[in-house]
């Protein structure tokens, strides 16, 4: 995948994996309405709101300084316990009440990927299955304290100290709970090339 591609995201995790991946592209962001229909399956939610981000882009008109096949990249990340969509946090409390409900429990982890180019598109959910440790109340205030994940869905970051003490384990792909399944992504960029050719 040699050509530049569009990141529609401002999230630092995905700028550097895709960095990591060595894929050259651009950051391009629409603010977007993040909401979704209350009937949505759960798996559908990500790739619906990445689709909308992709979209706003699109029709962005400093995207028409790119050839109109440029592929566009957009993601959305949830997290996802008790089949209950948690989003992210708006204060320090709900911070906290979102990690208690974590706290030595089983959740998933779900990116929507949606790229677009043109006319095609290319999209997938990857899921992630993700244990913690019980926490205390002392280390969930210290992690929210310090790090305020109020930017993150489920309020916490795997990359951080939240991730290195509090995660016993999980079961997929960890650069998807970063918030990129990159792998994924680059094997959708090259159908997606191999399409126009």
């Amino acid at each position: 995948m040699n050509n530049k591609i569009i990141l529609a995201s401002q999230s630092p995790r995905r700028k550097q994996l895709l960095e990591w991946a060595e894929i050259d592209f651009d950051i391009l962001v629409q603010p977007t309405d993040e909401t979704f229909p209350p009937q949505l399956p759960i798996p559908e939610v990500p790739v619906y709101i990445a689709k909308h981000k992709a979209i706003a882009v699109q029709n962005d008109p400093r995207f028409g300084r790119y050839t109109t096949d440029t592929a566009i990249l957009a993601a959305d990340t949830i997290v996802v316990i008790n089949n209950k969509v948690i989003g992210k946090p708006a204060n320090r409390a709900e911070a906290i009440e979102m990690l208690s409900e974590l706290s030595g429990k089983r959740h998933q982890v779900i990116t929507g990927v949606y790229i677009l180019s043109g006319e095609r598109e290319n999209y997938f959910a990857d899921t992630t299955e993700v244990w913690f440790h019980t926490l205390s109340r002392g280390q969930l205030e210290f992690y929210v304290d310090k790090y305020r994940p109020f930017d993150k869905a489920g309020a916490y970051a795997i990359q951080e100290w939240i991730g290195v003490v509090g995660i016993k384990r999980i079961e997929g792909d960890f650069y998807n709970v970063m918030g990129l399944p990159v792998s994924r992504v680059v094997k959708a960029l090259g159908e997606l090339t191999a399409k126009t050719g």
